[in-house]
């Protein structure tokens, strides 16, 4: 069976991961102390006591505060998930995964079995234990391609989990824990929806700690990087457009628009990396290119910056996250006007053949066309050239500082090494090559270089999770065919009938397998007067369990019987004994989105025990066969694949 990574192994992560559950536990107590303290507030009418609680509380509240801190350095320990190359890449940054809480399933699952199966719960131990190992194990995934696989088998498996134990009128009772990713505050909810977007959530999470631990210094990691920020960026989407109202902020919609927003900015500046390492020469269009392209990662970052620092997000964002971002579009600006002023000034002036090629390109360069001669005079004269360099020059340095500027507003962001040699990096090599360019005799004003606009050669994609390909097989398989053993259906006692076969054979026409329906019985047959009924199941003939068998097994069973008759088990569903519709949800499901839009995992109505059949159709085998729709056929019309026996 599938396995989490050791928890213990002491690496830097899982230290990380430790530190992460310890803090965790402490915002429990702390949380668990504010509520005592609140509710004790709101009750007593004594002017001593509320003195005493209101200074507990404010006491609690400040404990809750320097543990929320402790919790956003770790968030903030970016470094910790970067990889090891001596090259130096701009750190990325990666998210904790979600802490949860053991969940003991055994009792309420044999409970269930025995009350809505009607059979003996002991009998399923094994496949319960097994899936709570499953959800153990997920808890502490590795970091890579197996990890991956282990929360997807579990999300996989939660579907079934679903199917078979959780019926859309009531809750199984149990309360799923999750601690948000980005406060660690608590929360908990009876729906197992919330289950699954924490896991879903987890999923986006992993592929941001691969992503970060990339070498970006190679294009297959680099290649390797854009993946997995373009998949997390997949897996938060997901969840936004499928999951509302989440009890947690880090999966409320304004929380998860940003994070998708901040993945997209991180496969944005991947690409600005591609770029660099692809156009390693040192023509005027290609560093055109990586103008624009720096142009467009300062872009993608600003819209970030902007969504992290909206009123109901900036409270619970890390201050280091914001800020790196901010950095980063400060940053990449500067670097869109550095290579601007490389392609004016270190490549030779264009000729006669290349102006035309040259002056297109140009023409869609600068957001408003800089002030000064035609493009033409522009791209053929060396000194407008150098003029024009130096004015973008200018505008680099000045951003170089303000990234530097902010970046030693922020205590973490101050201790981590890579970023500040990069940024210094940086602003040297605008300064050095200022001075190269710049003549004691230039009388001019340095003018205002205009931006420049972006443009990529490679759009980021939002990956959305490709749940089948890990393929699971329903773990409580035994239980029967989810068509007719699920949370959802009822069905009365089963039924011992004895059968003898007449002249006329059993009188009763058989349709479908897994398991095989009575779909008519002749009146004064045999079945007749055994009793059995249009609409049984068949679950077992002399003995042998038939839930799963097919057609033919099934008839071979009842016909090797010899005078002495056939002991058959039937059941039949609560509400098909008359004509039944085809199910309208069937027909609603579309096939290839996921869930229905207007089935939201969690409304409000529902929150309790919001139980959606469609969650997942990837997961949902289609049963091939008519029989759902076809009770009220009456016996006579024989449809294609009914036997009379």
């Amino acid at each position: 069976s599938q396995q989490g990574c050791d928890p213990f192994a002491q690496t830097q992560r899982s230290k990380l991961q430790h530190r992460r559950a310890r803090i965790n536990q402490q915002i429990n107590k702390e949380m668990r102390m504010r509520a005592g303290a609140e509710n004790l507030f709101r009750a007593t009418s004594n002017h001593k006591v509320k003195e005493t609680v209101a200074l507990e509380l404010s006491y609690v509240n400040s404990n809750l505060q320097l543990l929320k801190e402790e919790l956003e350095e770790l968030n903030s320990s970016v470094d910790v998930y970067q990889n090891d190359s001596e090259s130096i890449s701009v750190p990325m940054i990666p998210l904790g995964l979600k802490e949860t809480k053991e969940l003991d399933l055994l009792a309420p699952l044999k409970d269930f079995i025995s009350e809505h199966y009607g059979q003996e719960g002991i009998l399923f131990e094994k496949e319960i234990k097994e899936f709570m190992e499953l959800r153990q194990a997920m808890r502490t995934p590795s970091r890579n391609e197996a990890g991956l696989e282990l929360l997807m088998e579990y999300y996989n498996q939660l579907y079934f989990l679903d199917s078979r134990f959780f019926p859309p009128n009531r809750s199984l009772g149990v309360f799923f824990h999750w601690y948000d990713s980005l406060t660690g505050v608590p929360s908990h909810q009876r729906a197992l929806a919330f289950e699954k977007g924490s896991v879903l959530f987890n999923i986006g999470a992993l592929h941001t700690q691969i992503g970060a631990r990339q070498d970006r210094a190679s294009l297959p990691g680099l290649n390797q990087a854009i993946d997995a920020f373009q998949k997390a960026a997949g897996a938060f989407n997901y969840l936004k457009e499928n999951f509302s109202n989440a009890p947690s902020l880090d999966m409320s919609a304004a929380s998860l628009n940003m994070l998708v927003r901040l993945m997209v900015a991180q496969v944005q500046e991947c690409v600005f990396e591609k770029m660099t390492l692809l156009r390693a020469q040192h023509d005027f269009l290609s560093r055109l290119q990586l103008a624009q392209e720096a142009a467009r990662v300062e872009d993608v970052y600003s819209l970030v910056h902007q969504t992290m620092t909206q009123a109901h997000v900036k409270d619970y964002v890390p201050f280091s996250w914001t800020t790196m971002v901010h950095v980063k579009s400060e940053h990449f600006k500067a670097l869109s006007h550095y290579f601007a002023a490389i392609a004016l000034c270190d490549c030779p002036v264009a000729s006669d053949a290349e102006l035309p090629e040259q002056e297109k390109a140009f023409i869609q360069f600068h957001v408003t066309m800089p002030e000064g001669p035609s493009l033409r005079v522009l791209l053929q004269d060396p000194e407008e050239r150098r003029k024009l360099g130096k004015a973008h020059l200018k505008k680099a340095i000045m951003k170089h500082e303000e990234a530097m500027r902010i970046h030693g507003l922020c205590k973490i962001l101050r201790k981590m090494d890579i970023l500040q040699e990069v940024l210094s990096f940086a602003h040297k090599r605008s300064l050095s090559k200022y001075s190269e360019i710049d003549h004691e005799e230039d009388f001019f004003e340095t003018g205002d270089a205009p931006d420049i606009h972006p443009k990529t050669h490679q759009k980021p994609e939002i990956k959305s999770p490709n749940f089948s390909q890990v393929k699971v097989t329903d773990l409580f398989h035994r239980l029967g065919p989810l068509s007719v053993f699920s949370a959802k259906n009822k069905w009365y006692p089963a039924r011992r009938v004895h059968l003898r076969r007449g002249e006329n054979g059993f009188g009763f026409t058989l349709r479908g397998d897994s398991p095989v329906l009575i779909a008519g019985v002749i009146p004064g047959g045999c079945a007749a007067e055994a009793g059995l009924k249009e609409g049984d199941y068949i679950i077992s003939v002399n003995g042998k369990d038939c839930k799963w068998s097919k057609h033919a097994e099934v008839v071979q069973l009842l016909k090797s019987t010899g005078e002495e008759g056939v002991e058959i088990i039937v059941i039949t569903l609560q509400g098909s004994e008359g004509p039944k519709p085809v199910e309208k949800k069937a027909a609603a499901m579309s096939s290839g989105s996921g869930m229905l839009k207007s089935n939201k995992e969690n409304n409000r109505k529902s929150l309790m025990n919001s139980k959606s059949a469609s969650t997942l159709l990837v997961w949902s085998k289609k049963s091939k066969r008519s029989k759902k729709s076809a009770y009220g056929v009456p016996f006579t019309a024989v449809g294609d694949n009914e036997v009379m026996y």
